[in-house]
Order: structure tokens, then C-alpha cells, then sequence
């Protein structure tokens, strides 16, 4: 039991976009969990006698979640990054063998400790900044044990880090070039049976895919879907990135916690997601990376009230972004999210795109994940470009 004392609290409203700090209050953690929030004079007699961390005035906001991540993965693609700036499309890069082909050569070539001291490296960035729970996808394998492999390393990072993992199975990310002419085959042999692996594994926290033209149809994700939901696991898409398929209505049809990306998503794709519940994860990395010029249509979205989050999507080659902070600038510089709406976007609706219901917050019964900021107004978070105010992280109630 402990006590964080002048402490200004963010207030984060998802629904109506306003936010705030209060004055300086007390934070009562019990069992690694918020047990009360309130004023000094008003702290209940149980917590009179607990340790006290005066904060001094500093702004507290809940714990980052980075909530679409791949940062298990070998190598680099540094030279396709050339190839792009000489005037290559990614559809160009992917059908000459590269992109994410590059990458699952090298992720199936590395073994899980290497694997796991790079994908350290890029975890400790994010930590650095205020993260306190990322998603981590497989889907460099392609092939069932690699796919594995991948999670199992996104198993191990909680073991060596104080941050929550949550885990999601993304073979639907590619066909190999073993299965070039088998789509079926590979859908049937590979994601379906390695999800069931997985699953029985408990190494799987939710389903994903890649709905676009260079990977997988609609209907083909939806033979997934429906295989997970056999299984009891949640699922979420990459959809409208390139194209318009119709894949975030889809997901959205299937009880998606969230579709990803959404440059080109429509109207019946928002409506579809509103009335789902299903949250929009806007990634302005890729954006920024790929050098795009179709802008996800954040307006509709919000006039709708889609929930809206933001993430790094953190990869080796169309978003080698390892900061949250960077991200949320890039959700207002480019695609006019306002600070309150990019502070939500890596709280309270990231957490739930992850299906959290138990952090994003600060109020009593949420985990006691929290960062303390030398802040003195809640803009500054999206405000500022290459500058980092974090002062304190806290995971489960414990400084780290």
C-alpha cells in the first residue's frame, strides 16, 4: 500500500475529446491497483499510515499503450528505404521479393535469443517515453514454427521487462513463396492449424491479418475470423491501407476490437465500425514513411464516434518508429488530431483496441500503470518533437 501525493492528475474524457489536469491530488495504490483518488484532506483512514512518494506537482497521466507493435523481427531493411526514396511503391518492393519477404528470411534465420535482444532494444525505446503495455504480432514467419518462435520471444519480454505484452497471431500477413500458388493451402495449412497450435499454447492473445490486395481478400480473412472466434479469440485487421476492400465493415461484422490503418475506408466502413464499437488505430508512421497522400478520414471518424487510437506500428520497413511521443506529434501534425484526442489515442482507446477494460485510466480498480511528466500543460505530450519530460514510470504500482 502506498500513497502518491501532489500529483496532477489527467482527466481523459474518450467520449467528448476534453481533458485536463487537476489540481494537486493523492493517489491510493493497494495490490498494484488504483484503490482511491482524491484530496489531501480527504484520504480515507486505511491509507493514513502508507509509504508516501510526493510527486511534486509533476503531471500524471496513465501508462502509454503502444497497441499495434511488430517488434520481434530480424534484420533491416534499410536499402528498401533507399529503394522507396529512388522512386519504388511498396506494391513494386513486394513483388520484386522484398518487403516483408525480406523480413521473414531473416526472422526465420535468427534464433529466439537474438531475436529477443533486438526486439529489447526497440521495447526499451518505447519504455523510455512512458509505455507501460504494447502489443506485440507475429507474422515474419509465415510458416508455423517461426510464427511461434516470435510469440514465445513476445512471451519473453514481459519476463525481462516491467511492461504488459499482449500477443496477436498474424500469419495472414503474406503468402510465402512456398505457398505462391496455394492460397488455401496456406490459409488452411499454416494460419488456421499454427492458430490452433498457438492457442493451445496460450501463446495467442488475439487474431490479425492484412487485408489489401498484395495479401488477403475480405472473404479470405473471413474464414480466419470465424476460426478464431471457434477458439474464443478476439480479432482485429490491417485494412484500407492501399486500397479500399471493404475489410474494416468485415472486421467490423466479426466484433473486431479494431481495424488499422484506414486511408482509404468509406462510409459504410465507419458506420460499420461504429456500430460495432470497433476502435480506428490510425498510424501515422506508415504514413509518414511510405510518403502517403491519402489521409484516413479522422473527421468522419470522429463526427461518427469511432473511437480512435494511435500506435508506432513499429516494423522493420514501413514504420521503423520506436516512439510513442513522435507518434502522437504525428497524429496532430498530419492527420489533425487534436492533443486530447492523440492523449486518449494511447490510453483509453488503445487499451481498448487491446480489449483492456482494466488500465487507460486513473480511477479507482485500474492497474496502477502510470507515468509522472515534468509537464506543465497536457499539449506539450503532442506538442513538442524529439523531446522526452518523462519523469517516473510506474508498472503495477511499482517505480522501475
Amino acid at each position: 500500500m502506498q500513497l502518491l501525493s501532489n500529483a496532477r492528475i489527467a482527466g481523459i474524457d474518450g467520449k467528448s475529446g476534453q481533458y485536463g489536469l487537476s489540481s494537486p491530488q493523492v493517489i491510493a495504490i493497494d495490490g498494484g491497483r488504483i484503490a482511491w483518488v482524491g484530496e489531501e484532506s480527504a484520504i480515507p483512514a486505511a491509507y493514513l499510515r502508507a509509504a508516501r512518494h510526493d510527486l511534486g506537482g509533476r503531471a500524471v497521466t496513465p501508462g502509454l499503450i503502444d497497441c499495434h507493435t511488430h517488434v520481434v523481427f530480424g534484420g533491416d531493411r534499410a536499402r528498401e528505404f533507399e529503394m522507396r526514396l529512388e522512386g519504388a511503391s511498396y506494391q513494386q518492393i513486394a513483388k520484386a521479393g522484398g518487403g516483408i519477404l525480406s523480413t521473414v528470411r531473416a526472422t526465420r534465420d535468427t534464433d529466439e535469443a537474438d531475436l529477443l535482444a533486438s526486439a529489447l532494444r526497440r521495447v526499451d525505446a518505447l519504455l523510455a517515453e512512458g509505455v507501460t503495455t504494447i502489443e506485440v504480432k507475429s507474422g515474419y514467419g509465415l510458416d508455423i514454427d517461426t510464427e511461434l518462435k516470435m510469440l514465445r520471444v513476445a512471451r519473453l519480454i514481459e519476463s525481462r521487462r516491467a511492461v504488459s505484452v499482449r500477443t496477436t497471431w498474424l500469419a495472414a500477413h503474406a503468402l510465402p513463396p512456398e505457398y505462391a500458388d496455394d492460397r488455401a493451402g496456406y490459409l488452411r495449412d499454416v494460419v488456421i492449424a499454427g492458430m490452433d497450435r498457438g492457442h493451445a499454447e496460450d501463446l495467442i492473445d488475439a487474431v490479425d491479418g492484412f487485408c489489401e490486395g498484395i495479401a488477403f481478400t475480405p472473404a479470405e480473412m473471413a474464414q480466419v475470423f470465424d476460426h478464431a472466434a471457434g477458439l474464443g479469440l478476439p480479432v482485429k485487421l490491417h485494412a484500407e491501407q492501399l486500397s479500399d476492400l471493404g475489410g474494416a465493415a468485415m472486421a467490423a461484422r466479426h466484433g473486431a476490437l479494431s481495424a488499422d490503418h484506414l486511408e482509404y475506408l468509406d462510409a459504410d466502413g465507419i458506420a460499420a465500425m461504429a456500430r460495432a464499437g470497433t476502435v480506428a488505430v490510425m498510424l501515422p508512421g506508415a504514413f509518414y514513411t511510405l510518403r502517403e497522400s491519402q489521409l484516413p478520414p479522422v473527421q468522419a471518424l470522429r463526427d461518427a464516434g469511432v473511437p480512435m487510437a494511435l500506435a508506432t506500428d513499429c516494423n522493420p520497413g514501413t514504420s521503423p518508429l520506436t516512439s510513442l511521443l513522435l507518434t502522437m506529434n504525428m497524429g496532430a501534425t498530419l492527420f489533425r488530431m487534436t492533443p486530447s484526442e492523440c492523449l486518449a489515442g494511447v490510453t483509453v482507446h488503445a487499451a481498448r483496441a487491446l480489449g483492456l477494460a482494466d488500465r487507460g485510466l486513473i480511477t479507482p480498480g485500474q492497474r496502477a500503470d502510470l507515468a509522472v511528466w515534468n509537464i506543465d500543460h497536457l499539449a506539450e505530450l503532442s506538442y513538442r518533437i524529439g523531446f522526452n519530460p518523462l519523469h517516473a514510470r510506474i508498472v503495477g504500482g511499482e517505480f522501475v
